[in-house]
């Protein structure tokens, strides 16, 4: 039986010779968070492509319950779930029919679509055309098509872009569910609450470098909160 972890070990993604991530490394046991923290042009979407198995990565090495991408993509890719920044949605498509898509993709039943449905609370919007939708709305689609095959490792980029303060507490909620499942859990973020909240550690990217990492709990405890934690990082005030 593989083992429930993730391990990260010295990644680094050079594209058109600009160094976008540098060395990272991090792992993750079953049933924990990490939340990848930092400010736009980070690196943060392309340590999380790479970690989805989107991107090669330039050097290093990403496993997953045992499972390395370059040797075993299908089995790794079954691994994850991916909730990207953004999608642009077909046109026409219902919020179920985008669901059924996805799920017909991996072998799921259609019940599975009603389950994630009422999960992200869009069961009543289901017929309704994802176009129309909001920003936040088409947050929980995706929220809800990275968790349609129960994921070992859960993978989302600016997940709470866009969602409305209700929304918001919401999908801490469901993140402790995920976590007391035995999921884990890599999302990235530059709302640092929202990591407060809900993440088990924390890694700080700047100009694609770790320059702060940690348990949540610790790094309060040494800097007060996450803010003062950051801006220690990045040698500000």
């Amino acid at each position: 039986m593989h083992e429930r972890q993730v391990r990260v070990n010295g990644l680094s993604k050079r594209i058109k010779n600009q160094l976008i991530v540098d060395e990272i490394s991090f792992e993750l046991e079953a049933g924990h968070v990490l939340a990848v923290c930092g400010g736009n042009g980070a690196g943060k979407s392309t340590l999380l492509r790479m970690i989805a198995g989107i991107l090669r990565p330039t050097s290093g090495e990403i496993t997953v319950n045992s499972l390395r991408w370059a040797q075993d993509r299908k089995r790794y890719a079954h691994q994850i779930g991916y909730m990207p920044d953004d999608y642009q949605f077909s046109q026409g498509l219902t919020a179920e029919e985008a669901l059924l898509f996805w799920a017909s993709l991996r072998k799921l039943p259609k019940q599975r679509v009603q389950e994630v449905l009422e999960m992200v609370g869009l069961d009543s919007q289901k017929h309704k055309r994802v176009t129309t939708f909001s920003k936040g709305m088409r947050q929980r689609i995706l929220f809800a098509q990275a968790m349609l095959a129960k994921p070992a490792l859960l993978v989302m980029d600016e997940p709470t872009n866009g969602l409305d303060p209700f929304w918001m507490q919401e999908f801490v909620h469901l993140l402790s569910g995920i976590k007391q499942e035995g999921h884990m859990v890599v999302f990235s973020t530059h709302q640092l609450e929202v990591a407060h909240d809900i993440a088990d550690q924390v890694l700080f990217m700047n100009h694609g470098r770790n320059v702060g990492e940690g348990s949540t709990t610790a790094i309060r405890e040494q800097y007060g909160s996450l803010h003062a934690a950051f801006h220690h990082s990045l040698g500000l005030k």
